[in-house]
């Protein structure tokens, strides 16, 4: 196997959809036993008050299809519009809710997709 650059890596990343880049990401963990989350800071900051800071300072959001209702292939065709998936990725991408179509926006994008996608006939969580 040809060895990449950093500069091919990082191209051959930046056309990865969200969702792709995710289960890449958990796939590099398990083969390595590694983990990409982020250290957690030293002892002597309560744990709780630390929770309730986070959840007032929320600034990404995931968008979790829980149903895709009546409507599926109306759910398919937003959830490939959000998400440049292909018909067989969004399709299983749906069936498999509850899942998320989109991790780790902001606010307003993740109102949007929340508004779209149920639009179409879906149940929407924003986490």
């Amino acid at each position: 196997m040809a060895k990449l650059s950093t500069e091919e890596l990082l191209e051959a990343f930046s056309e990865l959809s969200l969702i792709e880049l995710s289960e890449f990401v958990k796939a590099f963990e398990e083969k390595f036993e590694v983990t990409a989350a982020a250290p957690v800071a030293a002892a002597g900051a309560a744990p709780a008050a630390a929770a309730a800071e986070a959840e007032e300072e929320q600034s990404e959001f995931d968008v979790v299809l829980e149903a895709a209702g009546d409507k599926k292939i109306g759910v398919i065709k937003e959830v490939r519009a959000l998400t440049s998936l292909g018909l067989k990725e969004a399709k299983d991408l749906v069936d498999s809710a509850p899942k998320a179509v989109l991790e780790g926006v902001n606010k307003e994008t993740a109102d949007k997709a929340k508004e779209t996608l149920e639009g179409a006939g879906a149940t929407v969580t924003l986490k």
